[in-house]
């Protein structure tokens, strides 16, 4: 508990409430919006219409003004229809969440939402946003067209790695005269992947190890950094050429065939260099995106995990994944 809810019973109480009532949501990655489960509420502008209709309803009762009651009952009128729009603006609309990519701590994860209208009219002004969420523009506006669907991106910022439940989202309408606020609330099911945080300036690469049954007997000098490329040189084949480094840098390298033959390359949890396993799981995250971009085969250690050296976007993933779950 936080010292600033403790001071104040009142947002306590709320925050209590707020976090027994989403408990009692079902978890679900598609939801039909029904009755059920969309709530109404007037907002500021609404009870000033409130207000203005009674200042109105008086003033007519008091100097027998029948234009007065006209101008009351067309305007009440009025916030009765619009209260009915704007309920069925979300009553009966459909909400699917695509399955969402793994992302790095510290970026902002994308979530594809697809509102399905099965009405023959337009659903106007529906907002999509996370609930809860700090950011003041959170929310991310849409029409949905009679009979179609509209894809809507909400985005959340997940600070710790890990595998973590995506959050609550909401979505609000208070079309056709805001006078009226409707929201629900939804709970998806999915979760999403996140990765370490890379290092910003990542130390050069370890040095490879002799490969287990090769010419190698001894580990590389330590003033050389194992990156298993050369200088490319004239009659080199092209397959051997790290077109990635090329595009990146405009300088053509090439693999070292020979020694790639006898060495290595492991990415190793006890030699990643900071005490703090948060650091060293950060920089390794880094070790491994620097390694793919140069096209190299390379290993992963992990206190209980060993993948062996491969390289490709799969085997990428799957280092990844070890970092972001050990």
């Amino acid at each position: 508990m936080t010292p600033s809810l403790t001071l104040n019973p009142i947002t306590y109480t709320r925050q209590r409430f707020r976090e027994w009532w989403q408990a009692r949501l079902p978890l679900s990655d598609t939801t039909t919006l029904t009755q059920r489960n969309v709530y109404i509420l007037p907002t500021r502008a609404g009870f000033m219409l409130g207000a203005t209709l009674l200042v109105l309803v008086i003033a007519s009762i008091n100097y027998q003004l029948n234009l007065g009651y006209l101008l009351t009952f067309l305007l009440a009128g009025c916030a009765v229809v619009g209260m009915h729009v704007c309920h069925a603006t979300l009553r009966g609309l459909t909400m699917n969440l695509m399955a969402p990519d793994p992302q790095f701590a510290g970026a902002s994860a994308t979530l594809r939402v697809v509102l399905t209208n099965s009405r023959s009219s337009v659903r106007h002004g529906i907002g999509l946003g996370v609930l809860d969420s700090a950011v003041e523009d959170k929310w991310v506006w849409t029409d949905v067209p009679a009979l179609g669907s509209s894809t809507v991106n909400v985005a959340f910022k997940a600070e710790r790695r890990g595998l973590h439940r995506v959050p609550p989202l909401t979505a609000e309408t208070r079309f056709p005269l805001g006078t009226f606020r409707v929201w629900t609330v939804w709970r998806p099911a999915a979760q999403v992947l996140v990765y370490p945080q890379p290092e910003a300036f990542p130390p050069p690469l370890p040095a490879g190890e002799p490969r287990a049954g090769g010419a190698g007997s001894a580990r590389l000098p330590a003033s050389g950094e194992f990156d298993g490329v050369r200088p490319y040189r004239r009659g080199d084949p092209l397959k051997l050429v790290v077109w990635k480094k090329a595009a990146k840098t405009g300088e053509l390298v090439s693999r070292d065939a020979e020694q790639a033959q006898r060495w290595e390359l492991w990415l190793d949890f006890q030699q990643a260099g900071p005490a703090d396993a948060e650091l060293r799981l950060s920089r390794l995250a880094a070790w491994v995106l620097q390694a793919e971009r140069l096209g190299m085969e390379y290993g992963l250690r992990l206190p209980g995990v060993q993948i062996a050296p491969a390289g490709g976007e799969a085997h990428k993933r799957r280092c990844l994944e070890a970092l972001a779950t050990c």
